[in-house]
Order: C-alpha cells, then structure tokens, then sequence
C-alpha cells in the first residue's frame, strides 16, 4: 500500500491507495475493467487507460463532467485546482460551478479519469489525447494550440522576431523565447496593453476567432491589420494560407473561461399539465386493458398461424399493412404490438420449412393469468427489451429496410433510455405530464456525447418513443407516470417536485459522486416491483361481465370487456361489426353456420343466448338460428373424389342444373348421390358460394365438425436483450474481483530476496530450478514464512502469487494461498519458480 502522504506519480499508484469501497465504485462504473480480471492493480490502471475503455467512459459523463475533463485537456499537465476552477469559471467567478466542481471532479476521480492530488490533477493519457484540441479533432472548448505548440515547427529567427516586436528582450535559445511569450500572454495587465494597441481591424479579427473554430485563411500578401497580429504572434501560421489563435491569447480574450456557455446543474423537467393522481391511474388503466385487448386480437388473428416469414427474416410489409388493418391501428403502432408479444415470449417463428409466425405455448399459459398480471408481464418485456420498433421502416448500414420481428432492430441503449425516462417523469410531483423539450433536454445534458455531436441522436428518438409507448401500454395515463407505473419502475412518490440536484444524492439514492440517475434495476428487483404494480393495478381494471344485450337487429353489444369464455363463443357465433367502449357483434347466416360447423347444435346456442342475454332472445335471431340449423348438413359432402348425397332428389337436380355447379365437374351417380371431380374442400366451398349449407362427413358418414386448430409454435424463450458492453457487477463479483487484484498486487509489488539482496517487483515470474523450488518450500514449511511463486495452470495462464506452505509431499505443495485467501494444493512441476519474501 503507498505511503498517502506521499502524492502518486501514477494512476496505479493512485489505485492502490483506495480503499475497496472506492475501487468496487471504479468497477462499478465501468465495468468493462474487470472482463476478464485484472491480476492486479498495475493491469488494472493500464486497461483503464486503453482509448476504447476511455472513450466507453466519457460517452457516460454528464455534460458538466464532460466540460471538467475538457478544461482539463487544455490546462497544464499537471494542473492545480485553483486553475481548473479558473478555466471554467472565468475572470468573473461563478458560485454555481463553484459549488458543481467539487462533484464533477469527483466523477471523474472515481471512474479513474483524473488522478492525482488538489494541487497535482492529471487527466489520464488517453483522455487528454482525445479531448485537447487538434487540427483533426477540434476541442469542443474552440480553443487551438498553446503558443508552444503553435510555434513548434518555426525557426528560431522567426520567433526572435516574434519576442521583439511584442516588446520583450532577445533570448539565446528558441525555448526561453517562446517562454517568454507564453508568459506575456497569459499575464493580463500587459495582454490588454497590447491588445490596446491594436487598430480596431486587428482587434475584430481576433474576435471572430476567440470562440472558434480558432483557424483562419490569410493570403500570400496579408493586410497590415492581419500583418500586425503575425508580427506580434497574435496569430500563429501553421501552414501556407493558415493562421491559429494560441490559447493563451483566446483565454484574455474569453476572460480566461475555456467553455462559452458552462452547465454546471442539469435543466430541470418542467411540468407542461397537471391532472388528478386518480384520472391519471384510471386513464392508464383504461389503456392497459386496451393493450392487453389488442395483444390477444393480434394473437388470435395468427392462432391458426400467422404471417409467412421473409427469407431475410422478419414480417413483409404487406403483413404488417394488413395486420394493421386488423388492429385498426397505424402501422407503427402494429409494429410496436408486435414486437412487443415478441419480447414477451408470446409468439415467435415455428421454425419448420414453410416458416410462419405463431403463437407460442407460453401465450396459452398467459391467458390463464389474471389481467393484471398479464399486463405485468407486458410492461416489464417492454421495459428491458433492447428491440426498437420505432426502427422499423428505417434503413440499416447496408441500406438494407428494417422489417418488423426481423434483424438489426437491437440498440442496446433502450432499456436504459427507457428507465431513465420514466425516472424523470417519477421525479415530478403525482399527475404531473412533462413537457417532451424539457426531458429531451435532461437526456442530453446527462449523456452529451450520445447526441447529435454523434450524428444521430439516438437517445432523444428513443425518449420520445418512450413517451409514446408508455402511454399506448398503460404505464403512463395523459402523460403523466401512473401509481403502477411508478410501481413498476421500482419509484417512491414523490413530495416535492423535479429540480436540479444541490448536493450528493440529493433527490435519488444514487453513489455520491454519480449523477441522479437511478439504476436499472436487477432481475430479481424488477420481478418485484412487477408484483407490485400488477397489485396497483388489479383493483382498476373493468370486472369481465357475463351478459351482452341482444337486439332485433341481429345484433348484440358488449357493454364492457366480457369473460373469456363467452367471448370466445360469441366470436364464433357474430361478426365483430365495431368496438369502442362497447363491442358491437353481428349474426349472420354465415356466423351462425360458424356455430354449427364448430359442433354447436341450434339448442345449444338457443341455450347459451337465453343463459347470456340481459333482453329476452329476439324473435328474427331465433329464426335465423332456425333456418341455418335446418339446412345445414342437408347436403353431405364426403371423397369420391369428392362426392354430395341428398334424400331430396330434386335440390340435387336442381344443383345439376345451376350453371355455377359447372366448374365442379357433377354427375349422378343415384338418384340421390352425385360425383364431382373436386376435392371434399373445394366442392364445400363452392356449394356454400352458389347458397346451399352444406355439411362434411367422414367415411362412416358421420358428420365432420370442423374447428380451427391453434397452431402453436414448440417451446420458445423470449429473445434475449443484447447488453450494452459488460453487464454492471454485482456485489459478490465485485468483492471478489477487488481481493483477487489486492492479492495479486501484493505479489507483484512485494520485494523478494535473491541471495542478500532485495529486489522489487518486475512483474516477471520467478525462475529456479526443481531442485531449489522443493529446498525452498520445505525451509518455509518449517519457519512459517511466506513466499512468492510463479504458477502456470493447466489451460496455460500464469500468474504470480504469494502462498505460506504448509505441507510438501507427493509432488504438491499444500499452502495458505494470499491471493485467492484461501488453502490450495499446487503440483510442484507447475510452479516456475520460488523467491523469498523480503522482510518489512
């Protein structure tokens, strides 16, 4: 462990003075460190300098963070506080950053961006590559190079010319010469007396360049305003035609602020209504019973199986069109419904090779859950899902259309982007809606570098599809979150509205140094807060009802969602005709014939109308019951081909004499039998077509009741979320991820003793021969000492570790092992080599 009064001159001596707390915060917040795990904290420092780690790590700062680590770039390396603060706050001062700072740098000591004391800041390596200015990569501060680096490739003669005009002694060398500048510019007093000096056309010129970008065009002959500021090194040439502002100059000029504008706080959610807690639970609850309706029509719609599947995978545009129209909803919002029963493991490709989409047996256990529970299920696949249906109709790298239920619509971003969303909207006071500006605005203040500096900002489309979705599924109700949606999001209500945090945790319980943004939560915890929000909910869906109200023009309303079983009776039996608040069914002969193909008999139905009707049965639907059960099955169809008998000779002559029968090819075969060379299913539907009712029979000439079949996919899990980098550790990795690199620090860095000389560590493996590694062993066994060892195991990783042998025999030594904390058994011939252990 080092010395903490003694400053680190590294960020892996930086590490290994933190505690474990502080280390576990570190791999928490990026935990792309610990995959695999570091042997110590060496590697670990090197893997958190590497460019991708780093870049992984600045895309989740905030954009004051962000703004922190820019200033940062363009200090001195190392830089005092004193100068930090001076970068962002200007010449003038500003409480606010003032009071953010200490945070901001916080965060970025935390994810191991900045290392070093108060008086000693250090930006690591990589960041600083990334983030000071360069005239490939412009610094978002528009800031250019300091007058060192402007002046690197100039003659010494030029930069002599340089120092004499502004006013200043000649040097002997072109490094105090062009210290000698650096200091004039950033020294205020006499800055302004040289910009003072000035002509007005000089002084405009700097203007236009002192925010950025800090490059301009001059020509061959410049004018003598542009002349005087090369004279004097205002402006610095770093190629034919092309001029830069040095830094120091724009930092006067700025009143030494390295950002124009400085966010310090988050912009707040503002409220843009605010309705009732009650209407807002009863008006998502009303939608939520709406989207589990839509979700059983769309399942039911492809019970029998469902759309083919594109050689490409995925749904065709026209199945969407026309699932769609199904729905009675727009197309984007058919996508968004199915995709959602995707991601809930409700329907899924069959996989055999007339490939289709289908229900999943998982549907059919799903229905026999009460409907808040059902509704749960939905919410939670919709929250953690990774798939975006908002995607769809979008174009991909290849320029290929992104189809429904087919590849590319994974943005491992969602499931966040979603939590975080509602989160804001819990964040409001109960009822409250917010204005959609003010959370794309949070959402780009939190993670700036995910926006539109990336070209697409992704991000706020999947806010704004958030917004949209959360209303369509019942999470939210006229835009403000629900009680069961704040249950569902794991959230207290709140007391007190949304506003920018003032302090550490200040409004979520989040880690000191992180910004309030709250965390998804694990598996487990989301099952919870489901439980719960499907308890929230229960007692605000509409109780089934057992009755329709029949009226005398076949037809019967639903006055409210009916219970299972009779709705699906009276689907078989009427025609949806309209839906709404109530449903509106029709009977017709064709619905009634449904009825009877499906098994019913013309009593059963009579039976089941007078069992369900709040009116007396009208006499025109008894009748129409009636008239299709007496004709139907007067005619029986059966394979002769295909063949039709009757006892009526004449109906059967007077098909023989129907000039539509002609396509059936029929001849008599007995007065009361006729032939026909069509199949069984062809000659049903064609008799049906010219108006008669007729019934299939089997080979024993009973009659066939033909009932849908549910297709129904084999067992299928719902798709799996694609994960945004490493998943966040838990508890028990993290501590023991932290004591395998403490004890493997420990053996790299204690000093070991070859002959009598202590040498520290290497990181090199130990190497002595058999001999030695047994005479060693056996010595520690009897003194009890510790040694350092060097270990290949059986896949051919080495490691060095640092062990107290107990008992040598059999080719194994048996040892108290200090990196893994624990007694091990080692075979002798894996062990490379063997060091005693310096004493203290």
């Amino acid at each position: 462990m080092s010395n903490p009064a003694v400053p680190p001159r590294s960020l892996a001596e930086a590490l290994r003075a933190r505690d474990d707390v502080s280390l576990a915060a570190l791999l928490r917040a990026r935990p792309d460190l610990i995959t695999p795990v570091p042997t110590d904290l060496t590697q670990l420092a090197t893997r958190a300098g590497t460019r991708a780690s780093v870049v992984r790590a600045l895309e989740r700062l905030d954009r004051f963070a962000l703004q922190t680590a820019e200033a940062l770039a363009v200090a001195a390396d190392p830089a005092p506080y004193g100068e930090l603060l001076a970068l962002l706050t200007g010449d003038g001062g500003d409480p606010a950053v003032s009071a953010a700072l200490p945070r901001a740098l916080g965060t970025l000591r935390e994810q191991a961006l900045v290392w070093g004391d108060d008086d000693r800041l250090r930006l690591v390596r990589t960041a600083r590559e990334l983030l000071a200015p360069s005239p490939q990569h412009p610094s978002p501060t528009g800031l250019g190079p300091t007058v060192r680096e402007a002046t690197a490739g100039m003659s010494p003669g030029r930069i002599q010319d340089i120092v004499t005009a502004a006013g200043l002694g000649s040097t002997h060398d072109a490094v105090s010469a062009v210290a000698s500048l650096t200091a004039l510019f950033t020294d205020r007093e006499r800055m302004s007396a040289l910009l003072a000096g000035l002509p007005e056309e000089s002084r405009e010129v700097l203007s236009r360049l002192v925010w950025g970008p800090p490059y301009g065009q001059v020509t061959a002959d410049p004018a003598a305003h542009l002349r005087r500021l090369l004279d004097l090194g205002l402006l610095v040439p770093t190629a034919p035609g092309t001029v830069v502002l040095p830094r120091e100059v724009a930092l006067h000029l700025r009143g030494g602020r390295a950002h124009r504008e400085v966010e310090p706080l988050p912009p707040a959610v503002e409220p843009a209504a605010t309705h009732r807690p009650q209407v807002v639970d009863a008006t998502a609850a009303g939608q939520a019973y709406t989207a589990l309706a839509t979700v059983e029509e769309l399942l039911k719609d492809w019970d029998e199986g469902g759309p083919a599947v594109l050689r490409a995978g995925g749904l065709s545009v026209r199945d969407l069109k026309r699932t769609a129209v199904a729905l009675d909803v727009a197309e984007p919002v058919a996508a968004f419904w199915v995709e959602l029963a995707y991601a809930a493991g409700l329907l899924a490709s069959d996989g055999e090779a007339d490939e289709r989409y289908a229900a999943t047996p998982a549907h059919d256990e799903w229905l026999e859950q009460p409907p808040a529970q059902r509704w749960a299920r939905l919410a939670e696949a919709w929250l953690t899902a990774t798939r975006v249906s908002g995607l769809v109709g979008g174009r991909d790298a290849k320029d290929r259309t992104l189809s429904t239920l087919g590849p590319g619509l994974d943005r491992s971003a969602a499931p966040e982007v979603r939590h975080r969303v509602l989160t804001l909207l819990a964040g409001l006071p109960e009822g409250a809606s917010p204005s959609r500006e003010s959370v794309l605005a949070r959402l780009r203040w939190e993670r700036p570098l995910r926006g539109p500096q990336r070209g697409d900002d992704l991000r706020s489309r999947l806010a704004e599809w958030t917004l949209t979705e959360a209303e369509l599924l019942g999470v939210t109700g006229r835009g403000a979150l629900s009680g069961h949606g704040r249950a569902l999001l794991g959230a207290a209500a709140p007391k007190t509205p949304d506003r920018a945090p003032q302090g550490p945790g200040d409004k979520l319980p989040v880690h000191h140094h992180r910004p309030a943004v709250a965390e998804p939560l694990s598996p487990a915890e989301q099952a919870t807060a489901s439980a719960a929000a499907a308890r929230l909910l229960a007692p605000l869906l509409p109780e089934p009802l057992d009755h329709v109200l029949l009226q005398a023009d076949l037809t019967a309303v639903a006055p409210g969602p009916l219970e299972r079983s009779l709705a699906e009776v009276l689907d078989v039996l009427a025609d949806v005709e309209s839906k709404g608040g109530a449903t509106v069914y029709r009977f017709t002969p064709a619905s009634v014939r449904r009825a009877l193909d499906a098994g019913q008999s013309a009593s059963d139905l009579h039976a089941f109308l007078a069992a369900h009707a709040r009116t007396p049965v009208p006499q025109p639907l008894t009748y129409l019951i009636d008239d299709v059960a007496r004709r139907h099955g007067h005619l029986r169809v059966g394979a002769a081909s295909a063949y039709v008998r009757c006892d009526d000779d004449a109906l059967l002559n007077e098909i023989l004499a129907d000039k539509r029968a002609a396509g059936l090819r029929l001849r008599r075969l007995a007065p009361t039998v006729l032939a026909a060379q069509a199949d069984p299913a062809a000659l049903l539907e064609g008799l049906r077509t010219m108006g008669f009712a007729p019934a299939a029979e089997s080979a024993e000439g009973d009659v066939l009741i033909t009932r849908a079949h549910a297709h129904r996919t084999p067992p299928r899990t719902a798709p799996e979320p694609v994960p945004e980098g490493p998943p966040i550790p838990d508890a028990t990795l993290l501590a023991a991820a932290i004591r395998a690199i403490r004890a493997g620090d420990l053996a790299s860095t204690t000093p070991r003793r070859q002959g009598d000389q202590a040498l520290p560590a290497t990181g090199e493996l130990p190497r002595t021969s058999s001999a030695e590694t047994l005479a060693t062993m056996q010595a520690a066994v009897l003194t009890g000492g510790a040694l350092w060892i060097g270990y290949v195991n059986a896949e051919g990783a080495a490691s060095q570790r640092v062990i107290a042998p107990i008992r040598v025999e059999g080719g194994f030594v048996t040892a108290y092992d200090h990196t893994a904390d624990e007694v091990r058994t080692y075979p002798l011939h894996r062990v490379t080599g063997v060091a005693e252990l310096a004493e203290e």
